[in-house]
């Protein structure tokens, strides 16, 4: 893995763990900051890994966007900005490894964003979110994307509408995260959920992963044409193939890849 100087990136057996390591600045996301994070997706999207931890080093997950950065730029600056970071968490969908939020502390804004933009999420009972802009002067209105198709429009709604920090708790029951653990055990409860999601076929996982997001958001019609014609053709691989002949041999599959 390349060297860095915002993040740190470390692999284990097939689990890369990406670390935002701008503790001083609460890991907020400067251009630099969100360029490296986008090389480590691309990186290690390359790689035979299977998942991949997004963290943040410090006492907060990321406050969202870098202030320091953002107040200095004219528009076309701003745009760029905003754009390398979307590019940013399309790319955590896309990439063919399970991508699992560990937040601990604070997630706030862009932050909250890469929460809702990973596959899965973990928090600590600690843990909060919020969408500050609307209770200041810049609105969270990229921020609000993923989010809004985590938790739904009104949920949405009171969270950018209030700028609020809603607590661990509520952001499971609206959906933005798959577990809360208590501090101690939030590194375990990680490990564990990862490792349910990323065993068998890693190509049938990640086919599997693409195919999700493309249809997530259409209407039922166009979904099940995409899933039917995706599916059919997963049928002929090499994964399906040894994972059918393997249940009705009745022994345990011999992955190909």
């Amino acid at each position: 893995m390349a060297e860095y100087e915002h993040i740190l990136v470390k692999r284990d057996d097939a689990t890369v763990t990406i670390t935002m390591n701008r503790a001083a600045r609460r890991n907020s996301l400067s251009e630099a900051h969100l360029a490296e994070l986008l090389a480590a997706f691309e990186e290690t999207a390359a790689t035979d890994a299977t998942g991949v931890v997004l963290a943040g080093a410090g006492p907060v997950f990321s406050a969202g966007h870098d202030f320091g950065d953002v107040a200095s730029r004219d528009l076309a600056g701003v745009r760029r900005l905003l754009t390398l970071c979307t590019r940013l968490m399309r790319t955590m969908e896309s990439v063919p490894q399970v991508v699992i939020a560990r937040v601990h502390g604070l997630a706030t804004a862009a932050g909250c964003q890469l929460v809702a933009s990973c596959d899965l999420a973990v928090a600590a009972a600690s843990a909060g979110f919020a969408l500050p802009g609307g209770k200041g002067g810049w609105f969270c209105h990229t921020p609000a994307v993923p989010v809004a198709r985590a938790i739904g429009r009104k949920r949405l709604m009171e969270l950018a509408l209030t700028g609020d920090v809603i607590d661990a708790a509520t952001a499971l029951e609206w959906g933005l995260v798959n577990r809360v653990v208590p501090d101690e055990d939030l590194d375990a409860a990680v490990a564990d959920l990862l490792a349910r999601a990323t065993r068998g076929s890693r190509a049938s996982k990640a086919l599997g992963k693409q195919t999700l997001y493309a249809q997530l958001d259409r209407p039922e019609a166009d979904a099940y044409a995409i899933a039917v014609e995706v599916m059919a053709g997963a049928s002929q691989t090499p994964a399906a193939r040894e994972g059918m002949a393997s249940f009705l041999e009745k022994r345990k599959p011999e992955w190909p890849e």
